[in-house]
C-alpha cells in the first residue's frame, strides 16, 4: 500500500489528533510512509514526542503537541502555532476519543460530558480552528474517526454512541459547506479493532463479539490507517460526506 501511494502524499502536511497510540499512531505512521510530514497531537507530550520521533526515523518531518481537544483556547493556540511552523495543513484527522462506559441510569453528568466534549466537541473545535486555512487554500482532506457504535448503538455506551453518531452528522453537514472549495470531509467507522481498549476485554466477551463479526476476527489499526490513507489521497478527490465502515462485515 505504501509503495503504490507513496507519491500521493509527498510534500503534504497532516495533522492527526489522538496520535499517541492505537489507531492515531497507525494513521500518523502510514501517512509518513506515504510521504507526508505529520503533526502529532495527543493529550500528553510524552506520547506525542514518541510518535513524532518514529516519524522522523522514517525520514519525514514531525511536530509534537500536547493538546486537550476539548479546550477551545488550547486548540486555537495549537492551530496557530502549527500553521506558523508548517505554513499550511493539507490533511486533518480527528481521531482523539475517550470512553466512560456505564448503563444510562447510572451514568454521571461528568461521564456524559467528558465523552461528548472530547469525541464530538473536540472534532468541532479542531476542524473550526483549521477551517479558514483550508478554505483559503481551496483544498484539503478532513477525516473524522467515528465508530460502528455510532451506527448501531451498544448497551452501556450511550454517551460514546451519541458522540460518534453526532460526528457523522457533523461531517455530512460540513462536507456540504466546503465542497465547492474542493475540500472533502469523510468519516471512517471502525468496528472492533485490536487496540489497548479491546485488550482489556475478557475472553468471554471477545468470543461474544466475534460472533457478531461475519469475518470472525478483530481488525487491526493498520486496517483503519489504510482506509484513512485512501481518503487522504488524490484517489478520493470526488468522495465527500461519506461513511466508510471498516468492521469485518458487522454493519451491512
Amino acid at each position: 500500500m505504501e509503495t503504490q501511494l507513496i507519491k500521493h502524499l509527498d510534500n503534504q502536511i497532516a495533522v492527526v489528533t489522538g496520535a499517541g497510540r492505537g489507531i492515531g499512531r497507525a494513521i500518523a505512521l502510514k501517512f509518513a510512509n506515504a510521504g507526508a510530514d505529520v503533526v502529532c497531537v495527543s493529550r500528553t507530550q510524552e506520547n506525542s514526542d514518541k510518535v513524532a520521533n518514529e516519524i522522523r526515523a522514517l525520514g519525514r518531518k514531525a511536530w509534537a503537541h500536547a493538546v486537550d481537544v476539548a479546550d477551545s483556547k488550547a486548540v486555537e493556540a495549537a492551530a496557530e502555532k502549527i500553521l506558523a511552523d508548517c505554513g499550511k495543513v493539507d490533511i486533518l484527522v480527528n481521531n482523539a476519543g475517550v470512553t466512560r462506559d456505564g448503563l444510562l441510569m447510572r451514568m454521571s453528568d461528568a461521564d456524559w460530558d467528558t465523552v461528548l466534549d472530547t469525541n464530538l466537541k473536540g472534532a468541532f473545535l479542531v476542524t473550526k480552528a483549521f477551517s479558514r486555512a483550508f478554505i483559503k487554500q481551496r483544498s484539503g482532506r478532513i477525516i473524522n474517526i467515528s465508530s460502528v457504535i455510532g451506527l448501531i448503538g451498544n448497551p452501556g455506551q450511550a454517551n460514546y454512541a451519541a458522540s460518534k453518531a453526532g460526528l457523522i452528522g457533523f461531517t455530512q453537514s460540513f462536507a456540504r459547506e466546503v465542497a465547492s472549495r474542493s475540500i472533502t470531509v469523510n468519516v471512517i467507522a471502525p468496528g472492533f479493532i485490536e487496540t489497548d481498549m479491546t485488550s482489556d476485554l475478557t475472553e468471554e466477551l471477545k468470543a461474544t463479539i466475534l460472533k457478531q463479526i461475519p469475518m470472525g476476527k478483530f481488525g487491526s489499526a493498520d486496517d483503519i490507517a489504510d482506509a484513512a490513507l485512501f481518503l487522504a489521497s488524490a484517489s478520493a478527490r470526488y468522495i465527500t460526506g461519506q461513511v466508510l465502515t471498516v468492521d469485518g462485515g458487522m454493519v451491512m
